[in-house]
């Protein structure tokens, strides 16, 4: 059993005069939780200092700077307390309190029905509900009778080998790269780092308190989970720098061939029970096709492929695409290009995030190391603004009176202040304004986190925005259908990924010869995105119309659907049966309620005429348009009636 971080905290020694300084820097609302618990007085929630609301990524509560002085004054004294008692905790709080205690940090109703899950996502009493417990319900020598693969060690797949070693089960993981990551191995171009709050962006089980910014960058993402894999111990199992070309099933002896190129070049032949892809969506790179890209004289390199020997000091640089790689790109070169020119095919929506680069000072890590149980309702204070309330301004209202420009009341609210803060930022600047705002409906694409880098950028003497489509690419230039041509020393493509094209480049053959290929086509498909019929014991995390646009964040989605894999594998062994599959009909149904799901959403508005959340035909196969509570409660564990156990 790997050491655990223990949500009570570490002992507190520090003088009086440390105390109060950590205090400057943390949330207040999840320092009136911490408050409760070493006090074990809940007369708090009662009290005239409150907080008033909670939006995504404010941790604050909307409370005023009184207030917050207040409360930290308080909280100087029942740390006092606290640590002069010896640290000892009271019993902890009913259940009851708990929910009052959610509702009261948020400033609004935590409906009962989602209560379960946040309490499981937040691990009050320093359990994993997730982890896998089978004791003796599958024999030693069933388990070690059923090896299984697991394709790619990102984020996903080093969550699986995790969970098969706490099951028993022998496991290989293969990785392409020589480093685990995944998206944050490949992905190392200047400026890289996740959008979603770091203190939430990381598995339930193993948070981390050393975070050095709220939205950590690619170095820092990937050397955690190089420590998760270590501490785990699941190193050992990933044979990296060999890559998956094919698989295919055998009926008779209920097994996958699975064929690897090994480091050197050769191919060899691995056998498993089961094979669990972990690939991603967003992990081989799209270039564009723009007659003449491979005439450029200059280096050329994908955002996702980035060429660190390039100097980009005193060039002229062109970055094609305005997406969340550029939004980072660009604003961290600019200083260095002579000239940057960015060529524009849609503009992004975007909304103001103060904290996007903002370094975690010293007193929010003394407080998630030692204020008991601070660590956890932070979690809960990250995700709660961005569980499901977000999807109320996704979905259409058939009857809102203006089709054309929003879908919902809630998403026009969200137009008017992300346009409103887009002229903030652009000033006296028309020609500028026009380019940036958006001429599609708020939200449809992937909406961006801003600190008022990708506008400042935008307005440099150095930097150009070009939304005169691209004609043509020659051999030190790049020209426009208009006919004005860009002199450029090096090319950026920030044109995104294949992001429609699950588990491709592999040949992927099920039963009866089924190839997966041309079984999905250009239309992916998957029961709750994790199995297809045909294809017994193989399983997708992060597979088709699992990416989540409306919140939450996939490592959630991924923990979700690890169970769920873990338990079908359960019940494989408990039966002594060989292969589980899917139903065609059950599969067909779920599609049929996700399309008509998604079909209800702004992500089908017809403003949009290009998203990578769509295949060539416009049919969104990417994204998930579920509630997470429904979701959670869908993946707990399989209903065996969706399958055919054989």
């Amino acid at each position: 059993m790997n050491e655990r971080f223990d949500p009570a905290g570490l002992p507190i020694h520090d003088d009086d005069a440390a105390i109060e300084a950590a205090l400057r820097d943390v949330s207040i609302p999840t320092l009136m939780m911490s408050m409760i618990l070493m006090s074990g007085d809940a007369g708090l929630l009662d009290g005239p200092l409150k907080p008033v609301g909670v939006i995504l990524n404010e941790v604050q509560g909307l409370m005023s700077e009184e207030d917050q002085t207040a409360v930290r004054a308080q909280a100087l004294e029942v740390i006092k307390a606290y640590r002069d008692g010896g640290c000892r905790l009271p019993p902890p709080p009913s259940p009851e309190t708990i929910h009052r205690m959610m509702c009261f940090m948020v400033g609004g109703d935590v409906p009962a029905d989602y209560v379960p899950m946040m309490l499981e996502e937040m691990e009050l009493d320093g359990k994993d509900a997730r982890e896998v417990h089978w004791g003796d319900a599958v024999s030693e020598e069933a388990k070690q009778d059923f090896p299984v693969l697991v394709i790619g060690a990102g984020m996903a797949g080093i969550l699986a080998a995790i969970r098969l070693k706490e099951a028993g089960l022998p496991f290989t993981v293969i990785e392409k790269n020589p480093g685990v990551g995944g998206t944050w191995y490949e992905n190392t171009y200047p400026g890289c780092r996740v959008d979603v709050g770091n203190h939430f962006y990381c598995y339930s089980f193993e948070p981390n308190p050393e975070w050095t910014e709220f939205f950590a960058q690619q170095g820092e993402l990937q050397a955690y989970f190089e420590r998760c894999m270590d501490k785990y111990g699941v190193r050992e199992q990933v044979r990296f720098e060999t890559e998956v070309l094919s698989a295919e099933y055998d009926e008779r002896s209920g097994r996958w061939a699975v064929r690897v190129r090994t480091p050197d070049g050769r191919e060899e032949l691995l056998t498993a029970r089961a094979v669990i892809s972990a690939v991603g969506q967003l992990n081989r790179p799209k270039l564009p096709d723009i007659p003449g890209r491979d005439e450029f004289w200059g280096p050329a390199m994908h955002s996702a492929a980035w060429q660190h020997d390039v100097d980009l000091s005193g060039k002229r640089v062109a970055v094609i695409g305005t997406g969340a790689s550029a939004f980072q790109i660009v604003p961290t070169i600019a200083p260095q290009t002579e000239q940057l020119y960015v060529f524009q095919h849609s503009a992004p929506w975007m909304f103001p995030n103060p904290n996007y680069h903002k370094k975690v000072g010293p007193g929010k890590k003394w407080a998630l190391k030692h204020l008991p149980y601070y660590a956890r309702w932070y979690r809960f204070l990250l995700f709660w603004p961005g569980c499901d309330g977000g999807m109320e301004a996704m979905r259409v209202d058939p009857d809102w009176p203006h089709p054309e420009r929003s879908v919902c009341a809630m998403n026009e609210a969200a137009r008017v202040t992300f346009s409103q803060y887009m002229r903030d930022q652009v000033g006296d600047d028309p020609e500028l304004l026009e380019k940036v705002l958006p001429d599609y409906v708020c939200l449809g694409k992937r909406t961006l986190q801003d600190n008022g880098s990708w506008l400042t950028a935008l307005k440099r003497d150095d930097v150009e925005l070009i939304t005169d489509p691209i004609a043509e690419i020659r051999e030190r230039s790049v020209v426009c259908e208009s006919g004005a041509e860009y002199p450029v020393d090096v090319i950026v493509y920030a044109t995104g990924f294949h992001a429609n094209r699950f588990l491709w480049p592999m040949d992927i053959v099920g039963r009866d010869g089924a190839k997966l290929r041309e079984q999905w086509g250009d239309d992916p498909r998957a029961y709750l995105g994790i199995t297809v019929p045909n294809f017994p014991n193989l399983f997708c995390v992060y597979g088709p119309g699992t990416n989540l646009a409306h919140g939450g964040s996939l490592i959630f989605h991924a923990e979700c659907q690890v169970r769920y894999i873990m338990g079908c594998l359960k019940a494989l062994l408990e039966t002594g049966k060989s292969a589980i599959e899917c139903r065609p009909e059950v599969e067909d149904a779920y599609d049929e309620r996700l399309q008509d799901a998604l079909s209800k959403t702004v992500w089908a508005h017809p403003s949009i005429e290009r998203s990578w959340y769509r295949n060539a035909e416009g049919k969104l196969t990417v994204l998930s348009p579920w509630k997470l509570l429904d979701y959670w409660r869908w993946t707990q564990q399989p209903d065996l009636d969706d399958f055919v156990l054989s």
